[in-house]
C-alpha cells in the first residue's frame, strides 16, 4: 500500500490524529506518514513501542534512522532516551526493544549505499550553532552528498526570508508553532516540500523543528546554502 508516495505534492499532516496500524509485530503501532511499498521499501512513520515490545534482529538494507521522542529505545548498542538521534547505515542490522515503551519518529530505506556513517547523537547535549538570521539555532546532525539533517530552534518572532527547496525539505515540528504564508504548524505536524518549492518561513511563538532537505529528488549539485539549516 502506497501512502503519499507523489513526491511533487506538498503534504501536511497532524501526527496526532492518524489512526494506530499495527506493525508485524504485537505491541508495536505506526502512524504511516509516507510509503513506497507494503512492508518494505522508503518509509515515514511515528511508531510505538507498548512497554516490552522487542524486535527479532533484522537488516536495513536502505539505512534507517531514529528521533526518540519519549520514553527510552533500546537496541544491543545502547539505550537511548528522548532526544537521541539514531543513524544505522545501509546494511546494518539490530535487535529493538523498549522495557518501559517509547515513542519514535522513523525513516527507513532513504540513504545511499556508499553513506556508511552510523551515529548516535544526544540531541540536548549536542553544540548547537547560530543560524543566518538572529533567532535561529542549528543543530546539524549529518549530511551527506545533497542531503542535509538538523535540527531549527526557532526563538519569538523569528523570520527567515523566503527560499527555494532543491531537492525538497520535510519538517517534523516538535514542539511550539511553526509558520509560513501558507498556514501555522503547531506540535506534531509533518510536512513535506517538495522539489522546487519556496517558502517564507516564521514563528511568532517559537518552536522546534526537525527538519531534511535535499532528498526527494537526486539533484546532483544542489546547493543548499540558502536554507534555514546552514549557520553562520
Amino acid at each position: 500500500m502506497q501512502i503519499n508516495a507523489d513526491l511533487s505534492e506538498r503534504v501536511v499532516l497532524d501526527t496526532r490524529t492518524i489512526d494506530w496500524q499495527s506493525s508485524p509485530l504485537p505491541g508495536v503501532e505506526r502512524r504511516p506518514l509516507e510509503r513506497f511499498a507494503a512492508e518494505s521499501g522508503r518509509a515515514t512513520s511515528i511508531v510505538r513501542y507498548a512497554p516490552g515490545s522487542q524486535f527479532r534482529s533484522h537488516e536495513h538494507p536502505g539505512g534507517e534512522e531514529i528521533l526518540v521522542l519519549d520514553g527510552v529505545f533500546v537496541d544491543e548498542h545502547g539505550a537511548y532516551p528522548a532526544g537521541y538521534w539514531l543513524k544505522n547505515p545501509p546494511g546494518s542490522s539490530h535487535a529493538p526493544s523498549s522495557p518501559g515503551g517509547c515513542l519514535l519518529f522513523v525513516k527507513l530505506c532513504y540513504q545511499e549505499p556508499q553513506d556508511q556513517h552510523a551515529l548516535r547523537i544526544d540531541t540536548h547535549k549536542a553544540q548547537w550553532q547560530p543560524g543566518l538570521v538572529p533567532g535561529l539555532r542549528v543543530l546539524p546532525l549529518d549530511s551527506f552528498a545533497t542531503v542535509h539533517t538538523a535540527l531549527v530552534r526557532w526563538a519569538p518572532g523569528t523570520e527567515f526570508h523566503a527560499h527555494r527547496h532543491l531537492g525538497g525539505e520535510e519538517i517534523l515540528v516538535l514542539e511550539g508553532v511553526f509558520q509560513d504564508e501558507y498556514g501555522d504548524y503547531p506540535a506534531g505536524t509533518w510536512l513535506r516540500n517538495p522539489h522546487g518549492s519556496t517558502h517564507t518561513a516564521f514563528s511568532r511563538e517559537g518552536c522546534l523543528i526537525y527538519v531534511k532537505v535535499g532528498h526527494l529528488l537526486d539533484v546532483g549539485t544542489a546547493d543548499q546554502s540558502s536554507t534555514f539549516l546552514s549557520t553562520s
